[in-house]
């Protein structure tokens, strides 16, 4: 029997490093065998052939292969398992559309389960680390670990959320000024689609980057009362859903739409100064914190000093 001592443990650490990654450097050299004649035509077939999505769903795979080989369906077990527990598959999917990202609930799920894997190896190294200077109860490690583990998948799903309120903020706050570019385009005599069209064009911001994607699936021939309420749907946002129901009713009655964006312009800027006015109510008393645990020491310790100064020194 060889007796393993700590340098050799690290070196066939290392060794299986280098080995794996070396296997993962050779399996991403391109073969030079000609490609089968099913893998050239089921990309042009992928939409009516389910064989033909398995093929290319096979193909590829994250990060490298080798490690996706090896490690890919005890990744995906995880997955299925962690979308079980945690449910939310809709407000996840959501999410990920009012945040605009490109992510799918199950490559979400992935990212998910990776950030709690890196947060329960974090919480693995640090008291592996302590215990050189003072045991710890295996007890407690795996307590540590499991807590890290749920925190760092915990967190992944708040900075979804975060980007997601973010991005629908940026919305609410550009919702009149492209309401007012609407109008003025629909008053100098362009069409409604033209007019969103223009908006698409001209101005930058995330409702503007959403008009945009509504006039490219117009152009593929999807009506545009679908489009929009498509769009209020997706995103939920109260005042744009209100502002689509207006827009599909007026071009279903035939009503002026000029008249109707600059009411829903007037509405949204009524809205944010109402939400405004909410949101210094609720910081009121935050705002007090500051100058009850600051500024008035500060400006008692001014006032009290120099007498207390004088009075110590018979000045």
């Amino acid at each position: 029997m060889v007796r393993l001592d700590a340098l050799s443990g690290w070196a066939v650490l290392c060794g299986l490093g280098l080995g794996l990654g070396l296997w993962s450097l050779a399996s991403l050299v391109p073969r030079l065998s000609r490609p089968r004649l099913t893998a050239r035509v089921a990309p042009y077939v992928v939409d009516v052939s389910a064989g033909a999505r398995e093929l290319l769903g096979r193909r590829t795979v994250d990060p490298l292969p080798v490690v996706g080989a090896l490690f890919g369906p005890a990744f995906e077990r995880l997955r299925t398992l962690l979308g079980s527990a945690l449910g939310g598959g809709a407000t996840i999917e959501l999410r990920l559309r009012q945040s605009s990202s490109p992510l799918t609930v199950e490559a979400f799920r992935s990212r998910q389960l990776a950030w709690g894997i890196g947060a329960a190896l974090l919480g693995l190294v640090a008291p592996l680390a302590f215990a050189r200077v003072r045991p710890i109860a295996p007890a407690l490690v795996g307590a540590i670990v499991v807590i890290s583990a749920i925190s760092g998948i915990v967190l992944c799903d708040r900075m979804l959320h975060r980007a997601a309120v973010k991005r629908l903020a940026r919305i609410t706050a550009e919702l009149p000024t492209v309401l007012e570019f609407l109008t003025l385009s629909l008053s100098a005599g362009e069409g409604i689609l033209d007019a969103l069209r223009r908006v698409g064009r001209v101005s930058r911001g995330e409702l503007a980057a959403e008009l945009a994607a509504v006039v490219t699936v117009v152009n593929t021939g999807v009506p545009l009362a679908e489009s929009l309420d498509a769009l209020a749907s997706g995103i939920r946002l109260p005042a744009l859903t209100r502002c689509v129901d207006q827009v599909t009713g007026a071009l279903e009655r035939g009503t002026p739409l000029a008249e109707v964006l600059r009411a829903q312009a007037q509405d949204a800027r009524d809205d944010a100064k109402r939400e405004l006015l909410e949101v210094a109510g609720r910081k009121e008393v935050a705002m007090l914190v500051p100058l009850v645990f600051l500024i008035l020491p500060v400006t008692i310790v001014f006032a009290i000093y120099p007498g207390i100064f004088v009075l110590q020194f018979g000045l």
